[in-house]
């Protein structure tokens, strides 16, 4: 008999009831962008709107190539700082990661292809409430406070043999045959994230002591997310997000950011920024390796911020396993000193956790187990 999920708990920002979403505001970035006097509903807290001046985060770069050299010296260094790095706050660089520089950049131009669109031409393929993929123009539709100064364009990528054109299959289908090629582009994108997520999957067993294939076997039929990020400019920056702070639910992140920046990661209590390098991509700990590595490695508050003089733009890939794939951590990474953190869970319910019932935050996790817990609970009792 399956497992009965429980009545989600209620985060601080409610999702939209059916009446606003009647009313919903329309985030049109090519009239938003130039508005001096901005809708409340993208005004954030005082305490959580961005500041000036931050620090930078030193995160060690990783030399992918070197680590997968087998050279014993590149193995153990780039283990020792990957622990050090995920221990502390889940992120670092990877450098020398043999992706394709004109790929990068073809990726980046393609972004400018569709946000640069009609708001009705993008919204050919609209984010449907609940589901992780679609274009969304802002979360209008999802949350009544707090909106992020952002648009995206999110879309499942899938590593088994049954789906090879997933991606360009994905965008024929809702955006028509002239969108092919773009497709393409994103097929091959995606195709280069998850072989990329593969070896980081190897350092990652190795920087915690079990065997080096057994991460990159756990994701090799992976099941991810591939996200455009779009941050229009904004007349007051200073009072609102592009992305507001969050944990990633997902396994790992690999992002590339173009020139602007706005990355910003919240370690010892306050706020830091990590500049854009075009030769690097930026890789953090989500929730679900947190969960994988029996919490030893952590998972970070991060955000984006946006400008009143250019749009930034970034290249998101979710690494996560296979949707049916039950999330456990490896029994070395068990013991008497570091017991259980969190239960069993499958990553189809995690997500649809996130994408349904509660919105991403530093809690998630610990919000999510809870859940769980409760549902086993209930199931006893039947």
């Amino acid at each position: 008999m399956p497992m009965l999920l429980p009545t989600p708990p209620s985060p601080v920002n409610e999702t939209k009831s059916e009446n606003e979403q009647k009313a919903q505001l329309v985030f049109d970035s090519s009239v938003l962008q130039y508005e001096s006097n901005i809708p409340s509903e993208f005004i954030w807290p005082d305490y959580e709107k961005p500041c000036s001046d931050l620090p930078e985060l030193v995160v060690p770069p990783i030399d992918l190539k070197a680590f997968l050299s087998g050279d014993l010296l590149a193995v153990s260094n780039a283990s020792r700082l990957v622990n050090e790095a995920c221990q502390k706050h889940g992120f670092f660089l990877v450098i020398n990661h043999g992706v394709d520089s004109s790929l990068i950049l073809k990726a980046h131009e393609y972004i400018n292809n569709f946000f640069g669109m009609q708001l009705s031409e993008k919204q050919r393929a609209q984010r449907k409430i609940g589901d992780p993929c679609g274009y969304a123009s802002s979360f209008t539709g999802r949350f009544s406070s707090k909106l992020p100064w952002k648009e995206t364009l999110s879309f499942q990528y899938c590593a088994s043999d049954y789906s090879s054109k997933i991606v360009e299959d994905y965008f024929v289908n809702v955006m028509g045959e002239d969108f092919r090629q773009f497709g393409r582009v994103y097929q091959e994108y995606c195709e280069a994230m998850s072989s990329l997520s593969l070896g980081i999957a190897e350092l990652l067993g190795m920087s915690l002591g079990v065997d080096q294939k057994y991460f990159r076997e756990f994701f090799e039929d992976n099941d991810s997310i591939m996200r455009l990020n779009y941050y229009p400019p904004c007349q007051k920056p200073d009072l609102t997000l592009g992305t507001g702070p969050h944990c990633d639910p997902t396994s790992l992140t690999l992002l590339h950011q173009d020139q602007v920046g706005g990355l910003q990661v919240f370690v010892d209590e306050k706020w830091h920024y990590i500049g854009p390098k075009p030769d690097a991509f930026v890789v953090n700990i989500g929730d679900t390796f947190v969960a994988l590595s029996n919490g030893i490695y952590k998972s970070s508050l991060h955000r984006a911020v946006v400008n009143n003089r250019t749009v930034r733009k970034s290249l998101a890939f979710f690494l996560s396993p296979r949707l049916d794939k039950v999330v456990t951590p490896p029994r070395s990474l068990v013991n008497a000193e570091n017991p259980r953190t969190f239960p069993d869970f499958k990553w189809s319910n995690l997500l649809e956790f996130t994408q349904k019932h509660y919105r991403a935050d530093m809690k998630t996790l610990d919000a999510f187990s809870n859940w769980l817990q409760e549902g086993i609970q209930e199931n006893k009792k039947q």
